[in-house]
């Protein structure tokens, strides 16, 4: 019996939240823990024969009867009162604990994913054994047999962090940003979830973190005990110069610093250049970030839907430079857009084209229209794409970055980015 195992036996354990990693946890423990008292919850019935269950608006109220509730990501906690004596917790916490791993934990705001996929480049460049996992859609609980005592790369969200009371051996921060707000009590709640990651490190522990705004000042005062790596955009490390350009598909300079944390936590593991610059070569990109949809009548069209927060569209707009043409826009979570209207008037981006709620409102703004701005409020996606295509000048590019959520209108970012590819690719082929 593994050592999850025996701790979880005999437990009255809550399954909270049935997704994709709540059925994981299901299964996990209806395999593994014959003994476990099992219950699931959920604001809707998912019909799981066999399992009780508690369904509905007041769905959360049923915790103090377990000793354990195993939580899912994106459940909103906040005001959610834990009762004393259960024990909330998630599948990485467990993972963490329990399955002696190396781990290497990534997150961030922005650039987690890259980073995670970048050091599992380099781990199969170096012909290491090893799992990717986590929030990049592989919940860990499927892998934890597999490979229990090896090398584990987890991206870890905001929401598998929240519970979390140990940290990754390899902890890598790539920055912070407003996000998730909604989801906590504020900034400040986000921000305290994220620094899970290395919270609870010991001095035998590594931090790699983004030296830039906002992170920087954030972990100023913060009394963590791991070794620490700060990152910065810029180097004068020859090597690290040149795997910064040696990808096509990783342009821009926040790019440049995912391939640093990913050479830096590769060389935390015993990696060798060598290894590190042929995994980067090997990245083949990711949907959603920075991804070439096609040229289509002469235009360059870009699909960056992962794109949610203000800050990270300015840094794609860097990165390409002939962007012509900005679609944007979705939920409104009550982000100050005032800085990054202030740069959307100062940068050579002629076209804006401005979705529902937020992009509304941005387009809207009299400095825009003071800096000779063209700007469209667009219906619906359907709308932004035909107004993209009459405004773009041919030889420059449309870039689709969103700068807020998807919500109001779609699913997920996915959902998002995979329309707007669509009616791209069904309008440039009209023609």
């Amino acid at each position: 019996m593994s050592r999850l195992s025996e701790y979880l036996q005999n437990k009255k354990i809550l399954i909270l939240g049935m997704g994709r990693e709540g059925r994981s946890s299901l299964a996990y423990i209806r395999s593994h823990i014959p003994s476990a008292q099992i219950a699931i919850a959920d604001r809707a019935d998912p019909h799981i024969d066999g399992v009780p269950g508690f369904f509905g608006a007041d769905y959360l109220s049923h915790m103090a009867q377990f000793d354990v509730v195993l939580k899912s990501p994106g459940i909103p906690f906040v005001g959610v009162p834990i009762p004393e004596g259960t024990e909330v917790t998630c599948q990485t916490d467990l993972f963490l604990r329990f399955s002696g791993c190396t781990c290497v934990g990534v997150t961030g705001t922005k650039g987690k994913t890259t980073t995670s996929t970048l050091i599992h480049e380099i781990l199969q460049a170096a012909e290491l054994p090893h799992v990717l996992a986590g929030n990049i859609g592989v919940p860990v609980l499927d892998v934890i047999d597999e490979y229990a005592g090896g090398i584990a790369v987890l991206e870890l969200s905001c929401h598998q962090l929240e519970f979390m009371r140990t940290s990754p051996h390899i902890a890598v921060f790539t920055n912070l940003y407003a996000e998730h707000l909604d989801h906590y009590d504020g900034f400040a709640g986000y921000a305290a979830a994220k620094l899970h990651i290395a919270q609870y490190q010991t001095p035998q522990d590594v931090l790699i973190w983004g030296d830039v705004p906002g992170l920087r000042e954030y972990l100023a005062d913060k009394p963590l005990r791991g070794r620490q790596i700060p990152v910065g955009y810029d180097t004068d490390d020859a090597f690290l110069r040149r795997i910064a350009s040696c990808n096509a598909r990783l342009p821009g300079k926040h790019n440049a610093q995912n391939t640093f944390f990913a050479a830096a936590a590769a060389e935390c593991l015993g990696v060798g250049r060598d290894a590190i610059e042929r995994g980067i070569r090997n990245f083949g990109g990711i949907e959603h970030r920075m991804e070439p949809v096609g040229v289509f009548r002469g235009v360059s069209f870009v699909n960056d839907s992962i794109a949610t927060a203000p800050e990270v569209v300015l840094l794609e707009l860097e990165a390409l430079q002939n962007v012509d043409t900005l679609v944007f826009g979705g939920l409104d979570r009550g982000l100050d857009y005032t800085a990054f209207i202030r740069a959307l008037a100062d940068s050579g981006v002629r076209n804006l084209i401005g979705l529902p709620q937020t992009g509304h409102a941005i387009c809207d703004d009299p400095m825009l229209h003071a800096a000779g701005k063209t700007t469209v409020k667009a219906a619906d996606m359907d709308e932004a794409v035909r107004a993209a295509y009459r405004l773009t000048e041919p030889g420059k590019a449309c870039l689709f970055s969103p700068a807020a959520a998807s919500y109001n209108v779609y699913k997920s970012f996915e959902e998002k980015g995979r329309h707007f590819k669509q009616l791209v690719r069904e309008y440039g082929n009209r023609e």
